[in-house]
């Protein structure tokens, strides 16, 4: 039998999609994401070269040429959720191609920009796991500092390092909107909640800090944010994850990781629409659930070689 060796972020936490109605104002290409970044946030200068590499490099013109908005101007007003909004209505369903998926990053950049996530790479809605088998059958999975400066070309897990690699492949992890969520169960003060089109959220107002939801998510999509000035919302001590950025798609965005990821492995949209791309896309090519063992029933789907090696 392989033997299996793990090593993922030391604390982990903490879904292409039916054209959706978004305001093209404010759209900024993404080749001109890394200047973005940087702007944003000097602590990630680094990440500037690796972005410009990426979109330079690997992902030419056409690429290049895609609009997003997930950095434009934070000093614009929000727009309210629209009014025709029918939560009850929605199958909201996220899809994730690991055999698409290039491990750049932008999409653990763009979580933290939209959402207010702590740089601190142990704090994450969102990350990039590589998962790499060698010649002598063992797995290894790493992701150095969730992926957000993308992947070095050797495997960073314990005992990888000098082996020959056979085969190899990037996996984006976010919290996986259980049908049957533990995270709910567990809650003891209902800050833990399920929306009526059934995306889990977190009630910073009642939220106690406990992390008992933290302990019981299977897939290690939660975290409590630090203290300091760079928590979430300014509410540092409470539980945080991946929202599928609500405040988005409740006004008709897609999410911020979707919608920057240069190579669609992140798919998202409403599956109740069966002409939708993302209910084509699940009725044609039959995405899988992470651990369908743990009976949560996740609403975000797995396409390529994640599916296999789970």
């Amino acid at each position: 039998m392989a033997e299996t060796v793990e090593a993922g972020p030391v604390v982990e936490p903490e879904p292409v999609a039916a054209t959706l109605p978004v305001d093209l104002a404010g759209l900024v290409p993404l080749d001109e994401v890394a200047p973005a970044i940087v702007a944003a946030s000097v602590s990630r200068r680094a990440f500037l070269g690796f972005g410009l590499a990426i979109s330079g490099g690997l992902l030419g013109a056409a690429a290049l040429s895609r609009l997003v908005p997930v950095f434009a101007d934070s000093s614009d007003p929000a727009s309210p959720i629209v009014g025709h909004y029918n939560p009850a209505a929605k199958a909201w369903t996220f899809v994730v191609d690991t055999d698409a998926c290039i491990g750049c990053g932008l999409c653990v950049v763009a979580c933290k920009e939209e959402n207010n996530v702590p740089e601190e790479p142990a704090y994450n809605r969102t990350w990039v796991e590589r998962h790499v088998t060698t010649a002598d059958g063992a797995r290894y999975v790493d992701a150095p500092e969730a992926g957000i400066h993308g992947f070095p070309a050797e495997s960073t897990a314990p005992g990888a390092a000098g082996k020959a690699v056979t085969a190899s492949y990037f996996e984006p992890r976010l919290c996986m909107q259980c049908e049957n969520s533990p995270c709910t169960t567990v809650c003891p003060v209902g800050a833990t909640y399920r929306t009526e089109d059934g995306v889990i959220l977190v009630d910073a107002r009642r939220c106690i800090g406990c992390g008992y939801c933290v302990v019981a998510c299977p897939y290690g999509a939660r975290y409590l944010t630090p203290a300091g000035e760079h928590a979430p919302n300014d509410t540092p001590g409470i539980a945080d994850k991946c929202t599928w950025c609500y405040h988005r798609i409740s006004r008709g965005a897609r999410p911020a990781c979707v919608e920057v990821c240069p190579v669609g492995a992140r798919r998202f949209g409403d599956a109740s629409e069966p002409d939708s791309e993302i209910a084509t896309l699940v009725r044609e090519r039959n995405p899988q659930m992470l651990h369908p063992e743990f009976g949560t029933r996740p609403r975000v789907l797995y396409l390529g070689p994640s599916v296999e090696e789970a």
